[in-house]
């Protein structure tokens, strides 16, 4: 069994035990959250809200908040002197997929 989840702009095929990186949930480690489901697989077939299944939820506990690797971005315009560099570091939630409930 699986689930589509969204959460943070985006959807996820998730399966129990998975562990997941999400977009930063304003939750602490070891909290439990509950996403709502986009759609649900089984082997009878595929179930498909509109725009969320009713009655089914994933229930997920949060491992840990952190930042992701970070990216430079360098920008310089020719023939002008003009460089930058910046960073940037994307901040994450870790989550595992405890249960799916269909």
């Amino acid at each position: 069994m699986y689930a589509v989840i969204q959460t943070g702009g985006k959807q996820y095929k998730v399966t129990t035990d998975e562990v997941i990186f999400i977009e930063k949930l304003d939750v602490e480690a070891e909290e439990t959250v509950t996403f709502d489901v986009i759609a649900v697989g089984t082997d009878d077939g595929i179930k498909v809200g509109t725009p969320i299944v009713e009655g089914a939820k994933v229930t997920a506990e949060v491992l840990k908040n952190g930042k992701g690797k970070k990216i430079r971005v360098a920008t310089y315009k020719p023939k002008k002197g003009e460089k930058r560099v910046k960073g940037h570091r994307q901040p994450y939630t870790q989550v595992k997929i405890t249960s799916i409930e269909a």
